[in-house]
């Protein structure tokens, strides 16, 4: 961990969490017409205890069978924390959507989002000044 991780911390590691849950959820809001989608959800409090515990989240190795096949990238790593959300009512279509919760988790996001693009921007101004001498 370099000296500039350090200084961000959880910061750099929140925001980026953030949106690949607004990717997620937006998934959710686009399928919720989808027969048998299953509605899914970042676990955002794993990914925080992965940081704190493991210093940062490993990316996860898929191993593929054949050369043509997709290889895994840096979004595999929040492939362990995603969960299936429950539904609240059934669906005949096997949908587990409920657009309402969908879009309520979106704008929670979005503003949890912005507040972390906020600290990290603070801390990132802290290590200009710090630079510069001021």
């Amino acid at each position: 961990m370099s000296i500039i991780d350090n200084h961000f911390g959880i910061s750099a590691q929140s925001v980026l969490a953030r949106s690949k849950r607004a990717e997620i959820l937006a998934s959710n809001i686009i399928n919720a017409d989808t027969p048998n989608y299953k509605a899914k959800d970042l676990d955002f409090a794993s990914i925080l205890n992965a940081k704190k515990n493991v210093g940062s989240i490993k990316p996860v190795s898929i191993a593929t069978s054949h050369g043509n096949h997709i290889s895994s990238s840096s979004t595999d790593a929040y492939a362990l924390q995603t969960k299936y959300r429950i539904p609240e009512h059934a669906s005949l279509d096997g949908n587990t959507v409920d657009s309402y919760v969908e879009k309520g988790k979106f704008a929670e996001n979005a503003v949890r989002y912005q507040i972390s693009l906020t600290m990290l921007n603070n801390k990132i101004q802290s290590l200009i000044n710090n630079l510069k001498g001021e």
